[in-house]
């Protein structure tokens, strides 16, 4: 695109690949990992080679598939950081002569672009949903930029606060204009720290004023907006946590939400969980369970916890849930094709899928699971032989030494489903 600046080169990110490198393949075997990727690429190749249409089996032209990060900070949840990866990723393709590592820098200096996009085809956007609407215009982000606005303001008239002998000032100042607080601000984002995050970010002005020696505006003083607690909803979207057990909303925020302890007028008050998470991706379906605070693990939780499931509309065996004194009401009289078992205690889980006659057969699993802060589970869909979009029916059962609990939730199963 030229400019009275020069020509600005464009390139465009591959967004799944990126995401996969971003939020899946930590939870992956580095070599398992690296092959997928590799794989993947392979893929785009023969896409594009059946695409020329001239029935060759090589490309006539170099290609750039474009993989970049924004900010996801995912090498720390890799074993050594990412090392065992990127050397194994390394090492696939330096024996590889159809796929070259370049920057983006490298690639446009040897195949300088060909195609020019009119500025009047440019707009503003970002990589939410190619627009600002996560960050700017409902009521409540535009009103905590107008806080903002009125701070800066009136540190613009205080050209003697220097950065040198004000620190504290700029140091609000820089803090208050995170996007993150914009983010969780209003519509499209929310989780159980909003109210924090509002008094926080208020905080952060209030302590600009104070800094200059400023009255601070009384509006200051009460949230941006109301917080009201979150309710049951649906996936939004494809979620990609990280398993260990402790809560990131970040990670979790597109997923399906039920409440269960204390939410429902009179039901489940004596239940030990206080909500559920659930959703999917392309390599697993995740469950997150949120137990009421004081709930202790081997005081005041059963020893077990058990996932059943069945695919709905499919044709297969199923079998009743393999506990003791299960009540005779649905759906716990549901029949189930997969259980997966998890000891609360020790953080194990086991496999089982029904066979006939009502039986139930040991299989093993790559499923994790991890209790810290919450219990996070990821079940794959490769250990389930059925694609990702079949929806499955869920139910929850907690369990000791065999003996069933109780179940969540009490009336209908849940049901997971690609959103």
């Amino acid at each position: 695109m030229p400019t009275s600046f020069g020509d600005l080169a464009i390139v465009f990110r591959d967004h799944r690949l990126s995401d996969l490198i971003g939020f899946t393949y930590a939870g992956m075997e580095p070599s398992a990992a690296a092959a997928d990727l590799v794989g993947h690429l392979q893929a785009i190749a023969r896409s594009l080679i059946h695409r020329q249409g001239d029935g060759g089996s090589v490309l006539a032209e170099p290609w750039l598939v474009t993989i970049a990060l924004d900010g996801e900070n995912c090498w720390e949840f890799y074993q050594q950081d990412g090392k065992l990866f990127l050397e194994n990723l390394y090492d696939r393709l330096s024996d590889r002569e159809d796929l070259k590592l370049v920057t983006v820098s490298e690639f446009i200096e040897e195949f300088p672009p060909i195609e020019t996009i009119p500025a009047e085809k440019l707009h503003s956007g970002s990589w939410v949903d190619g627009s600002f609407t996560t960050w700017i215009g409902d009521k409540a982000k535009n009103r905590a930029w107008d806080l903002l606005t009125a701070a800066r303001q009136v540190l613009a008239k205080h050209p003697e606060a220097t950065a040198e002998n004000n620190p504290e000032v700029w140091e609000a100042l820089y803090a208050a204009e995170g996007s993150d607080w914009f983010w969780w601000f209003g519509e499209g984002h929310s989780s159980n720290q909003d109210a924090i995050f509002d008094r926080l970010f208020r905080e952060h002005l209030i302590a600009i004023y104070e800094a200059l020696n400023e009255p601070v505006p009384p509006e200051l003083r009460s949230p941006v907006e109301l917080h009201e607690a979150r309710g049951d909803h649906r996936p939004e979207s494809f979620i990609h946590p990280i398993i260990d057990g402790i809560v990131d909303e970040q990670e979790w925020d597109k997923a399906g939400r039920m409440e269960i302890g204390g939410a429902r007028e009179t039901m489940h008050r004596s239940s030990a969980i206080q909500r559920l998470w659930y959703g999917v991706d392309h390599i697993n379906f995740y469950v997150r369970v949120d137990f009421k605070s004081g709930v202790h693990r081997g005081k005041d939780l059963p020893d077990q916890l058990n996932l059943l499931w069945f695919y709905p509309d499919r044709p297969m065996v199923n079998s009743p849930m393999p506990l003791i004194d299960v009540p005779d009401v649905a759906p716990a009289n549901y029949l189930f094709h997969h259980h997966l078992g998890i000891d609360l205690r020790e953080q194990s889980c086991w496999f089982q899928e029904a066979r006939e006659f009502y039986q139930w057969y040991n299989l093993s699993t790559r499923a994790q699971v991890a209790f810290q802060d919450c219990l996070e589970i990821a079940v794959p869909w490769a250990d389930l032989h059925v694609p990702p979009d079949w929806p499955l029916h869920l139910v929850l059962v907690l369990s000791s030494e065999g003996l069933f609990r109780e179940q969540v939730p009490e009336q209908s199963p849940i049901r997971i489903e690609v959103p």
